[in-house]
């Protein structure tokens, strides 16, 4: 019979950490393998497609462009040069890292489910029945970011840098470990900085912000989120509003959420 989490010294709760962590990995490595198995058609209909100028988002932003009827390169748009690999082993090592990379993006609402595991012990029944909805609110948040990330931020990522030049005379070789890097970083980025709302809700729990800060704040928060919209997308107005926008909308459900955690503490340290 385990020990109550109350009675457990703190080597028991590095002990019972570790095989937490150890299910993490686990499932991170369970997950590469099956992708390492399939690594050829993963990319060939999901990570390079983005080359392809048939692209499903390419589409829609053609069709959305001529609704207004507005000329757009997304209607005729082509990648010419296929991507190169300029190591002996490069092609071998993407895999594996596209493989660990994709296995902690779909194992990532299991980590959470881990991580739940190990605090909820220490919280009361109510606090545990709340507790359960966390994992599967990051994990829509996650599932939004990486949609909105591969569906919007790539595309519009891969048609800008793999179209300009600073001019004619030099020529893009875009190596297939850039573009990998290039997916990923987006991928993980944007699907994390969609956790906000989550973020703002455990520093609100702590006390570290409140509604007021956050309201006050909501200018520099603008800056904050044009600058991180102007590194993560091409540098043009169009792009940066079409990533601003959303991460201004999580900004604002933020404030909403920490305004009822301030309303719930207030009414319960009335009620005590």
């Amino acid at each position: 019979m385990g020990k109550n989490k109350n009675e457990m010294s703190f080597l028991d709760h590095l002990e019972e950490l570790r095989w937490h962590l150890i299910r993490s990995f686990g499932a991170i490595f369970i997950i590469a393998c099956v992708i390492f198995v399939f690594i050829t058609p993963i990319y060939d209909h999901f990570l390079i497609v983005h080359l392809d100028g048939e692209f499903i988002t390419y589409k829609i932003f053609c069709n959305a462009f001529q609704l207004f009827g507005i000329e757009s390169d997304f209607c005729a748009l082509t990648f010419d040069d296929k991507l190169v690999n300029l190591n002996v082993t490069g092609q071998f090592t993407m895999a594996i890292w596209t493989s660990l990379i994709l296995g902690l993006i779909l194992a990532f609402p299991y980590i959470l489910y881990e991580a739940w595991r190990f605090i909820a012990p220490g919280l009361n029944k109510k606090e545990r029945g709340r507790s359960r909805w966390f994992i599967f609110y990051a994990s829509l948040l996650f599932l939004v970011g990486l949609f909105f990330s591969y569906y919007v931020i790539m595309p519009m990522s891969s048609y800008f840098f793999y179209n300009f030049t600073v001019t004619d005379t030099i020529k893009n070789t875009i190596t297939v470990q850039s573009h990998i890097s290039l997916l990923t970083n987006t991928l993980l980025g944007v699907s994390l900085v969609f956790e906000l709302p989550l973020i703002i809700y455990f520093l609100s729990k702590l006390g570290l912000i409140t509604p007021a800060f956050l309201r006050k704040y909501r200018k520099h928060a603008l800056v904050v989120v044009l600058i991180l919209a102007a590194i993560i997308t091409p540098p043009d107005v169009a792009s940066q509003i079409v990533v601003a926008i959303p991460i201004l909308i999580l900004y604002e459900v933020g404030i909403l959420i920490s305004k009822r955690v301030e309303k719930n503490y207030k009414k319960k340290f009335k009620n005590a």
